[in-house]
């Protein structure tokens, strides 16, 4: 359930210090080999490695022309991220992206969280997003968060349904890890802009102190 901005900003005060830390990155990309078989529990599915990943797909909303660029690095097994997307996101998507103030970028920024779902989260969200839309990427992406702690093939395949995409196809992605290269593709340049740990936002290449709704709305009214 969404929340209003006036009760984000209230709460946002009280996260402080360890709530703007969010989830910090060692070394390596995370994620899986490709071998580890997932449940589909419900979904009967014939999982088969995906063909030709559109590795150039890039979740973005908003105005894709605006002067005002936020790009937002998360990993899908980090509880800030979760919080950030459940919990200040929807502001942000209101009051900036929807009326096509801002123009907004997901990049995956995979850490060791957890080294068996980072990536194949990512690529399940990205195939739903390069074969559906990019509402439908954000759709998956909230509902996975929603899962996160118990992720499995058959929540994966959940989150895909909610979004309007095929369950089983979403698995695919996720067993084979097939957006794995556009994911450190992602995290190799959020290194090179300074990014250690997710959530990590920018606005117009400027990183934001925390990733609260109001902080970011800030940086946004300050580069408008």
């Amino acid at each position: 359930m969404e929340r209003t901005r006036r009760s984000l900003l209230a709460g946002a005060a009280s996260v402080g210090v360890v709530g703007a830390a969010g989830c910090l990155g060692g070394g390596g990309n995370g994620g899986t080999d490709g071998n580890n078989t997932l449940e589909t529990g419900e979904y009967d599915c014939d999982l088969s490695e995906p063909s030709d990943p559109d590795l150039d797909y890039r979740p973005v909303l908003g105005d894709p022309e605006s002067d005002v660029v936020v790009q937002a690095f998360e990993d899908f097994t980090c509880g800030h991220c979760a919080t950030y997307k459940l919990e200040h996101f929807p502001t942000i998507r209101e009051d900036y992206i929807d009326p096509g103030t801002v123009r907004y970028e997901h990049w995956d920024f995979p850490i060791r969280v957890n080294e068996t779902w980072a990536v194949p989260v990512a690529s399940a969200a990205r195939g739903v997003g390069a074969r559906q839309d990019t509402d439908a990427f954000f759709e998956f992406a909230s509902a996975a968060y929603e899962s996160q702690g118990s992720y499995s093939g058959e929540a994966i395949g959940a989150a895909a349904e909610a979004a309007g995409a095929d369950p089983c196809v979403a698995i695919a992605d996720a067993q084979f890890a097939a957006y794995e290269e556009a994911s450190t593709s992602d995290k190799s340049e959020g290194e090179s802009m300074g990014v250690s740990g997710t959530p990590t936002i920018f606005v117009d290449g400027e990183p934001v102190d925390t990733y609260e709704a109001e902080t970011i709305a800030a940086a946004i009214d300050e580069a408008l």
